[in-house]
Order: C-alpha cells, then structure tokens, then sequence
C-alpha cells in the first residue's frame, strides 16, 4: 500500500500551533530512547534532535528554524505516527537512511509564533555572523559527520500560486551555489530527489506543486549549506483552497517528506531523472487573502475602488491557536492580484469611522447591504 494511504495525524498535535513545552513533554515521554539535547536557546528553552535509522546515508533536517512555521514539525510527528502502522516501510526506510532530526530550532520564536529568535535574528540569514546560539547548534550539527543530504524545512505565505489560479501547497527547491544559478552536480543530487517527490504528488495535488526561485541568497543557510558541498534541499509549506489550518498542508507535506527520503534511500547521490524538476512550475505572487472589489467610499466625490486584505497570524498567550487578523494591504484598482476570497460590493455600504481604508493598519470597515 502507498504511503499516502497510510498518513494519520498525530492526534496530540491538532493545532496549527505548537506548544514548545508541549512538545518537548512529547518527545521525552514517548521517544526518549531517540532523542539528545543539543544545545538551549536565546531563553534557555531545550533544543532536541531526534535520530532514527541504521543506513549508512547521512540525512540532516531541521524545523522550525522560523518559528511561525509548524508544518514541518507536525510532518514530522506525523511521519513517525503514520509509520507505527506501517513496520514494514519504516523498517525498509531506515535500514538504508540514518536521520538526524532537530525539532524547533527555534523554540523561543516558536513560542511567541515568530519568525525571528528572541534576539530578533532571522536564523536563516544569519550563517555567516553566528550572532544566534541556534544557528550555531545547526552549523555544528553539520559539520559533526558526513551528511550526504540536507533537509531545509519551511513555509510560505499565501500569496504564492503555481499559475496565478492554483495555490502552491508545496513548493521546493534545489538551492543555487552561486549567483549565476550554475547546476552543479550537488544541484542535480537535489533535483533527482525533488523530481521522485513530483512524480508522487503530482497526480495527489495537481497543479499545486511549485518551484521556489534559486535566486541566490549569499546569507541563507541552505545556499551556504550546498556551496560547502552538502546537497540541501528546500521544503516550502503552502495555502491550500480554504484551509488556513494547513491541516491539508500538513498532509501532504508529511507525504512529502515520506517520498523524499524514501528517493534518497534509493537514488543514494545519484542524479537520474533530475531533468523532471525543470517541469515544476516557479512560484507566482498572484493572490491576497480577500479582495473586496468596486467598493464605493463615503466621500464627497464618487470614490470606487477595490480593497486588497492579507491576514496576520497572531499568537495570543494561553490560546490553544493563533488568530488570523486581517489588515489592508492595498487600496485603488488591485487588477494584477486575485483573491482567494473575492466580494463584490456593488450596491453595497462602505461602513466605516474613517473615509479610506487606511494601508497596513487592521480592517476596521464593514460592508454591509
């Protein structure tokens, strides 16, 4: 039976958020034997890294290096949940593969739902300057043994499509060593994994798998990673039609990283069918959240124009999850973006104590018949 078949959701993590404390009960109370601490962050909070299989190819992955991001974490969980079930796949799995697994690299974002450590340091720009102690837990990780693979776990926002109409519920990338995007041996290494991972989904998600652009990035942690000879490859959790929860996401992310490291186990550095991952089509920034269309304002000229909102995921202390508050990204004609939610207030009553819709400020208008 296929993996996808088999997926479950770790029940104990229903949310999209993530207590770290929570997590970090989970894994001393149910997978202590595979679990090391590997360091303490920015507020002294733990730092796990779980190690799982026998095989001599190396793997690293990490997760929520940003810790607004808990896709890659929840995959994770559920991968190891889902595979209970399954002895004979993860038997063959990590017979051939020897996985090293850092939980939340970032817990004290995590904690607070940010992107940034609690030093205000983004860890994956921070590789060279070493200013955050995470970063340099991972680096060290890295340089520890001989990892043939790196797994470089995040999300994206909702703005992203694969055609301007499909979201990009999954979007990866074979990163580039340079800024003229040569595709190096390393390069076609990640891309033979990408394209198995394609090949699987693609049919699961149809026209919902992108490819992140390889623009170089001389700071980030995946770029440096493949310059210095460690092929890493990029996850990207996305939005899926209705579904802020990313409860879909999630799945299929999980079945993601299944089929990635299963391709690994199989392609063991080799580099056959890498040209597939050319196929993938590139992100687009086509969408908002909503958009109200034709919304007439309360001015003293006829004022008509569309409203473009974008929600915020806020974390609020001692809530179960985070809060999506939407704000106002642009106001005027809004024609070169779609909106996952469009409204049309023709006819209808701008509702408002102010006459325009202020920019980057929270909705605080209504529409209404």
């Amino acid at each position: 039976m296929s993996f996808e078949h088999l997926y479950i959701a770790n029940p104990d993590f229903p949310n999209r958020y993530i207590s770290p404390e929570k997590l970090f009960y989970y894994l001393q109370t149910n997978l202590k034997d595979y679990i090391q601490e590997i360091g303490k962050s920015y507020l002294d909070k733990p730092i796990f890294k779980l190690s799982i299989g026998t095989g001599k190819i190396n793997v690293l992955a990490w997760s929520q290096m940003h810790g607004n991001e808990s896709n890659a974490t929840h995959a994770m969980l559920d991968l190891l949940k889902s595979l209970e079930e399954a002895s004979d796949l993860k038997e063959e799995l990590f017979r051939n593969i020897s996985l090293d697994f850092i939980f939340m690299l970032n817990p004290d974002g995590s904690q607070k739902w940010t992107r940034l450590n609690a030093s205000e340091i983004d860890l994956n720009r921070d590789f060279h300057n070493e200013a955050s102690k995470e970063i340099r837990f991972l680096k060290n990780l890295a340089v520890s043994k001989k990892y043939d693979y790196a797994l470089n776990l995040h999300e994206q926002r909702t703005i992203f499509t694969t055609d301007g109409i499909h979201p990009a519920t999954l979007s990866f990338l074979a990163p580039s060593e340079n800024v003229e995007r040569t595709v190096t041996e390393n390069r076609k290494k990640c891309m033979a994994v990408i394209a198995d991972i394609y090949t699987h989904l693609k049919e699961l998600i149809p026209n919902q798998i992108g490819r992140y652009s390889d623009e170089f990035y001389p700071t980030s942690t995946g770029d440096n990673f493949i310059k210095a000879g460690m092929p890493t490859i990029l996850f990207e959790g996305g939005h899926f039609v209705d579904d802020y929860s990313r409860k879909e996401t999630r799945k299929y992310y999980t079945i993601a990283l299944y089929y990635a490291l299963k391709a690994i186990s199989e392609l063991n550095s080799d580099t056959r069918g890498w040209e597939v991952y050319q196929e993938i089509p590139e992100n687009q920034e086509t969408h908002y959240d909503i958009i109200y269309r034709n919304v007439k304002l309360n001015t003293d000229h006829e004022c008509i124009l569309d409203i473009a909102v974008q929600y915020r995921e806020i974390y609020e202390d001692g809530k179960d999850d985070i809060s999506f508050i939407p704000f106002v990204m642009e106001a005027g004609e809004v024609d070169k973006r779609k909106g996952w939610l469009e409204i049309d207030c023709t006819g209808k009553r701008f509702v408002s104590d102010t006459k325009y819709p202020k920019l980057d400020a929270q909705v605080n208008f209504k529409i209404e018949d």
